[in-house]
């Protein structure tokens, strides 16, 4: 495999539609991401899996119950092939590219225009790791061990973190002085005060912040 240096970025998904060929359990676990994201999801597959059912008897997914065919994807915006058949596989990835769709192929980097990389999150802070598709193993533990780092707490602490700083996009005219504020006051929030306590180092840090509008 040719090393590549590739470009990180979020998507928005809600509302796209992606497509997922397979329907076994490395299917489902894509599937369970795409639709934490908010896309329409069609699952293309003879078979699958029971939490995949469930999903479809919901209508949280679409079912196209055979095999992939040609066209299938013409509409995608995103593709996942996720089939035990390599040549399956390779059919997906050419078709895709002919399409100037985005394609993962799972476990052949050769075959894809993105990797996904290894993610956890705590309320809206995302996290994601990735080795270039060199060691996903790898870049599974670096992600567990940044996991102890970043705890549950964080998800709360960010939320502090948003309404202290649309507050001061608010409060405090001058740039720099509002870049100084929301710096110092993000570092005390990483830390870890009490929300009270934190009221206080806002007042204490700008008289034109108010600690009841926080």
């Amino acid at each position: 495999m040719k090393n590549k240096a590739y470009y990180p970025v979020f998507l928005d998904l809600a509302g796209k539609r992606c497509i997922i060929v397979g329907g076994g359990p490395v299917a489902e676990r894509k599937c369970i991401s795409l639709i934490k994201s908010g896309a329409l999801i069609t699952v293309i597959a003879p078979e699958i899996t029971k939490r995949l059912r469930s999903y479809k008897d919901k209508s949280a997914i679409k079912h196209i119950a055979r095999a992939y065919r040609k066209g299938d994807i013409a509409t995608a915006h995103l593709v996942i092939s996720a089939t035990g058949s390599a040549e399956t596989n390779r059919r997906v990835a050419k078709d895709a590219e002919s399409l100037h769709r985005l394609v993962n192929v799972v476990d052949t980097p050769d075959l894809c225009n993105f990797i996904v990389p290894s993610v956890f999150r705590r309320g809206m802070l995302s996290i994601a790791v990735s080795t270039g598709g060199v060691s996903p193993a790898f870049a599974k533990e670096i992600r567990k061990d940044l996991e102890k780092i970043y705890g549950r707490d964080m998800a709360e602490k960010l939320k502090v973190a948003g309404k202290m700083r649309e507050t001061a996009k608010k409060e405090i005219a001058g740039k720099k002085e509002r870049e100084r504020f929301i710096r110092k006051n993000t570092l005390a929030i990483k830390k870890g005060g009490p929300k009270t306590m934190l009221q206080r180092l806002y007042q204490r840090s700008s008289g034109a912040i108010r600690p009841s509008a926080l």
